[in-house]
C-alpha cells in the first residue's frame, strides 16, 4: 500500500487551498484560503486493513487532518492499493479504512 498525505477541497468553492486552523485537542476546524469558508472533516468507518503499509509521508502541521471514526486519532492518510477502493483513507494507528465527509458551517 502506498500512503499519501491527506488532502481535500473546500466544500464551498472547491479550492485545494485548505489549511488546518486548530489543534486535535480542541477541534478539527479547517479554513479555505480562497473563500474563507470554515468546515470540519468527519470520517466513517467502512472496513479494516490488515496488510503492510509503505512509509508514512511527512506530515504538515497546518495540512488537512481529520479524526478516525474508530480510534479518534488523526493519523490518516490516503490509501493507494488494489484491494482498497479509490478515495478511502487509512488510519495507521488502528488500521481502519475510512471515508471522508466535510461539514461546512
Amino acid at each position: 500500500m502506498i500512503l499519501t498525505p491527506l488532502a481535500f477541497n473546500c466544500p464551498k468553492c472547491g479550492s485545494a487551498d485548505v489549511f488546518y486552523s486548530c489543534t486535535p485537542s480542541c477541534c478539527f476546524n479547517h479554513v479555505c484560503g480562497q473563500c474563507y469558508a470554515t468546515f470540519e472533516p468527519r470520517t466513517a468507518r467502512v472496513g479494516e486493513y490488515k496488510g503492510e503499509t509503505g512509509p508514512r509521508p511527512e506530515a504538515d502541521s497546518a495540512g488537512p487532518t481529520a479524526p478516525c471514526a474508530r480510534c479518534g486519532e488523526h493519523s490518516l492518510f490516503g490509501a493507494i492499493d488494489e484491494t482498497v477502493p479509490a478515495g478511502q483513507l487509512l488510519c495507521v494507528s488502528c488500521g481502519a479504512l475510512l471515508t471522508l465527509e466535510l461539514d461546512s458551517e
